[in-house]
Parts: structure tokens; sequence; C-alpha cells
């Protein structure tokens, strides 16, 4: 290209490689399997292949496209690859990617309604379809950040706010002896988003009580009391419960009924992380999961972990969207508008004033797969799971870990001849290992009562029941091959 070239790429140009990229796109999908899942590069090998300095002209697309496929598709990691199993898989389904496309096309930013009435519209609109669908209390009011850790983290500061008296939004939490010490509970196996929360938001690490848990890894709610109860006597301030459903480790269920009577009755926000297992609530028999929401404050939902949503994408419903204004609503002079009375200006509900256009993803695969496809695919994953936890359970040299309440399984192989501890959770490790090192699949690890667990997660858009023979026949030769 010449130097004196302005403006955009010429149309004609972009047509090209607009449709050699659709392409492009259709044809990795194609063949996603004959990639190794996890990828093999070693540390410093991509950016040693790139130059040192940005070019100073322009290079042709042939050229980008030839090293997309040459330097950057070699340090992938295949997160829509069938045999990806290791975390929350966040999916990229074909129309959450035209939306994309269409997203980055308006480039708008929905800070306010007036600069972009469709997406603040669409925004209400989509969540509340989805709070219909998954049969949330009437009261909810929802809006969309980037991911569940700050989903979490404005809940957490509107808990905060709703201690009026203490004034934190005026005079902050520092160098005040007027302030009790606040404390935030959660359990022992909530995500440690919730611990970078109380980092960000001057709580502190200190602040944070976490709660035992029963066998089935959930929060009990008498501790939960006893630890309030304490606190309280003790001169400290119980603010802020975190209850999750669908634990990052085992995706234990919280008692969400008996932690909100708790909450309720000793005036604390109660908020429920449920970013992984939310959406199972579009199925009418997993909604038991939401049992006591109506005694929730905020809950946080994330379509990019299992409603095959390009990430990121993660909604938070409150029952008190007057507190998260109240914590977060600043206007200045130049977004003042004559409208703030009759529309919902987004930008006032959190710490982001650029937003993009995330609801357009939502709006495309909800009309595109339907409420019921949508349905039919979770139902899907948590069958093929069912299908791998009963293997697991009928295997001699296999057990399972922890109840299977949705698609995640876990589990370590316990084979007749070791017994000693030390040495399960060695052999636990290579069989991981070995097993993500043959690309063939990547599955991911926790460790329960100390026992090194293997865990595996069924909740790519792409996987089949094949894609889970194929997973224990490699486990089975794995594990033969290790012993």
């Amino acid at each position: 290209m010449k130097n004196n070239f302005t403006g955009d790429m010429p149309v004609e140009e972009f047509k090209k490689y607009g449709y050699q990229l659709i392409d492009w796109i259709a044809e990795y999908f194609d063949e996603i399997e004959n990639f190794d899942v996890l990828s093999k590069v070693k540390p410093g090998e991509i950016k040693n292949k790139l130059p040192d300095s940005a070019p100073l002209e322009g290079e042709s697309f042939e050229n980008i496209i030839k090293d997309l496929n040459d330097i950057i598709l070699p340090g992938v990691t295949h997160w829509n690859h069938p045999k990806f199993m290791a975390y929350f898989n966040s999916t990229s389904s074909s129309p959450g990617i035209l939306a994309e496309l269409i997203i980055a096309t308006f480039n708008i930013n929905g800070m306010l309604w007036r600069t972009s009435p469709s997406s603040a519209e669409l925004e209400e609109t989509v969540l509340n379809w989805l709070k219909k669908s998954f049969n949330l209390p009437e009261n909810f009011w929802g809006i969309i950040y980037d991911t569940a850790s700050v989903s979490s983290l404005h809940a957490i500061a509107a808990a905060r706010e709703q201690l009026k008296d203490l004034s934190i939004r005026q005079k902050g939490m520092s160098g005040r002896n007027d302030l009790p010490r606040l404390i935030l509970y959660c359990s022992e196996q909530a995500h440690s988003s919730i611990d970078k929360a109380a980092i960000t938001l001057g709580i502190g690490l200190e602040g944070i009580k976490k709660i035992p848990v029963d066998e089935n890894f959930r929060m009990i709610p008498e501790q939960l009391q006893n630890a309030i109860d304490e606190d309280i006597k003790n001169g400290r301030l119980p603010f802020c419960v975190v209850a999750t459903v669908g634990t990052t480790a085992t995706t234990s269920i919280d008692p969400v009924k008996e932690i909100g009577m708790i909450c309720r009755n000793n005036n604390i926000w109660l908020h429920v992380d449920a970013a992984y297992a939310g959406v199972t609530a579009i199925i009418p028999e997993k909604q038991f999961i939401f049992d006591g929401l109506n005694l929730a404050d905020s809950l946080v939902i994330n379509p990019h972990k299992w409603l095959f949503t390009p990430s990121d994408l993660s909604i938070l419903y409150t029952s008190k969207p007057n507190v998260l204004k109240q914590a977060f609503s600043l206007v200045p002079e130049y977004l003042k508008t004559n409208d703030e009375n009759s529309v919902i200006n987004y930008m006032d509900y959190g710490i982001q004033l650029g937003r993009r256009f995330r609801a357009l993803k939502l709006w495309f695969i909800i009309r595109y797969f339907g409420i019921e496809g949508l349905k039919n695919r979770i139902k899907e994953h948590i069958e093929i799971a069912k299908n791998f936890e009963l293997w697991i359970k009928t295997h001699s040299s296999f057990e399972l870990m922890a109840p299977v309440p949705f698609s995640t399984v876990c589990f370590r192989a316990v084979p007749q001849n070791i017994k000693n501890e030390t040495e399960l959770n060695k052999l636990n490790e290579k069989l991981m290992n070995k097993l993500n090192d043959s690309g063939k699949i990547f599955l991911s690890h926790t460790k329960l009562n100390g026992k090194f667990t293997i865990r595996l997660v069924v909740s790519g858009l792409r996987t089949g029941l094949k894609h889970m023979e194929e997973a224990k026949e490699l486990l089975e030769k794995a594990l033969k091959e290790l012993i």
C-alpha cells in the first residue's frame, strides 16, 4: 500500500476478504477435530515469530491471513473443539459469530439511551425474555456486563451501598475511625472472583469469611448463622452473602432458600452466583436450582458459559436496581439528557461508560435456536454427562468424587494396586497431563478433601455422545499405559 492512501479498506477488497474469512471460519469448524485441543507451542514461540516493531507500510491482507494460519493458529487452544472438556466452555455458535460481525460494524457505545436506542431497548427486551424462560422473580431487573467477575463485583458494591448510614460512596473507606469492619460471606467452594471483588472494593481478604461445606460441597447454613452471630457480637458488620448455584470445582448447589432466610432476618444482601449453571433453569425440571431465589437481591448468569454465546456476555439480575444505580450513577454535564426520566441509561448502573452492543448476540442466538432448541442442546449435554457418570461409577478403576447435578463430572483413577493417597494423587495428575499432552482431549482438575480430582465438563455446542465414547477410550488407554 502507498503512504498517501487514506480512508478505509476499499469496498471491493473488504467484500473479497470478508467472503474469504467466512469460508475460513466455516472450514475451521468443519475441520476442528483435526486440531490438537490444547496448543503444543512452547513459551515465547509465538512472539519469536512476530516482528519486534509494527510495519511502517500497510501489508496485503493475503499476508495477514497467511500469518493467521502459520503463526497464530498453532498457538490457539481450541475452546470450540468437541473434546475441550476442561473448563466451563465458551462455545461460539454461528449466529453468535454473525452477531459479533454486526456489533463490530455498528461499533456503537450504548452508554446512554440516545447514543443507541436499539442497544438499550434490545438489552431490556432480551433480558426479559430470559427472565421469563428461567422463571426468575418478576421484580428482577437485568443488565449485561462482560464477565461474572464484573457482575459479582457490581452486586457486592450494591450490597455495600445499601449500608446508607455509612456514606461509603461519599466518604470512602480509608482514614475513617467510624467504619466497622465489613464482612462478606461465601462458601469454601466459592469462585475466586468473589475474593477479587472484595480486594477491589476495599473489603479486603480479611473481610471475607469462608463458610464450611457439607459432604456434597454445599454451604452449611448453620455455620453461616454462627459466623454472622459471632461477627455481630465482636462489633463487625455483616453486609453480604454469596451463595453459589454450580460451584466451579464440583457444580454443587448451595441451599439458597435457607441462606436467603438467614440474610432476610439479618438484613444482609444475598447475591447468587449461578454463572455456569443458571442457564439450566431454562429446562423446567432444573428450575429447582433457584428455589428461594425470591429471597435474593442479585443473581449472575453467564450465557457465554453454556448458552453458546461468544465471549463475553454476563447478566446481572437484581431486585434492587435503584441501589445499584445509587452506587454508580455519576452524570457529568456533557452526558446529561432531557429524556433520562423516561429511558434506561445503562451507564448509570456500573463502572463502565463505554458499552458494547452485546445484547445483539443474545437476540441472534435466541431467535435462531429458539427456547426449545436451547433447552434440547442443554438437555443433551446433561444426558452425555450422566452417561459418563454411570461409566465412572461402574468402572473398577475409577471413582466418582462428587455428585453430578449438571454436566460436570469429578472423578479420579483408583487402580486396585495403589492404595496410598499420595501415590493416587501423583497418578491422577500424571493421567490428566498425559491426556492433555496427547492433544486429543483437554481436561482440568481440582482438589477435593486433599485428593487430586479430574474434572470433565460437557458444555460444547459441537460435543456429542461419540466424543464421550472417545474420551472413555482415551482414559482407559492412558491409565493402562501408566500402570
